[in-house]
C-alpha cells in the first residue's frame, strides 16, 4: 500500500510542539520562542499551515498581512496586525529534510499566492535565509535593497535578503 503524500493543512495549537520541534531542526541559527508561533497563529491562523503526513508534521508556515518594507525582528511579537497592512508577510518556511524534494514548499507558496491575492493583497514579501533566495527567485520574488532594510535585517545575519514578489503583475490563475 502506498503511503498517501504529505499535505498542507490548517495549523491547530496542539500542533506547536512539532511546529517548534521543526524549527530547531531546520532554522538552528534563527530561534525564536514559543510565543512567537502562538502569536502568529492566534493573529492570522489562516495563514499558519503543517505540512502533515503519517509520519507527523513535517513542515509548517507561518503567514500574515504586514506593511510593505518593514521586517519584524527575529524572535519578536508582533502585538497585532497593522489595520493598514499592505503586503502578504511570509514569516517563515519550513521543512524537515525528509519532507523536500517533493514540491510541497512549491505548492505551500502557490497556496499563500491564492489567499493573498484572494484578501486583497498586490504584493508579498519575507527575509530570505539560509541560501533560500534562488528558491524564493523561481517563485517570482525579487530582492528589494534599501539602506534601512539592510539595518533592520541584521537581527537574522548578514546573508539575509529581503524579497518581494509583485501579484498583480505576475498573477496566474492557479
Amino acid at each position: 500500500m502506498m503511503t498517501p503524500s504529505p499535505s498542507w493543512r490548517a495549523m491547530a495549537p496542539a500542533d506547536l510542539p512539532a511546529v517548534i520541534a521543526v524549527a530547531a531542526e531546520v532554522h538552528p541559527n534563527y530561534p525564536e520562542g514559543e510565543a512567537v508561533y502562538v502569536e502568529r497563529l492566534t493573529l492570522h491562523p489562516a495563514g499558519c499551515l503543517v505540512l502533515e503526513s503519517r509520519e507527523g508534521i513535517g513542515g509548517y508556515v507561518l503567514s500574515h498581512p504586514w506593511r510593505l518594507g518593514q521586517v519584524p525582528e527575529l524572535d519578536s511579537l508582533l502585538g497585532a496586525v497593522p489595520p493598514d497592512a499592505d503586503a502578504y508577510y511570509i514569516h517563515d518556511l519550513a521543512l524537515l529534510p525528509s519532507a523536500r524534494g517533493g514540491g510541497a514548499a512549491s505548492a505551500c507558496v502557490d497556496r499563500l499566492a491564492v489567499h493573498a491575492h484572494a484578501s486583497g493583497f498586490t504584493r508579498m514579501a519575507l527575509v530570505a535565509v539560509g541560501n533560500s533566495a534562488g528558491f524564493w527567485r523561481r517563485h517570482g520574488f525579487h530582492e528589494a535593497h534599501d539602506e534601512a532594510l539592510a539595518r533592520k535585517l541584521a537581527s537574522y545575519d548578514d546573508a539575509a535578503r529581503y524579497m518581494v514578489r509583485d501579484l498583480d503583475h505576475d498573477w496566474r490563475t492557479a
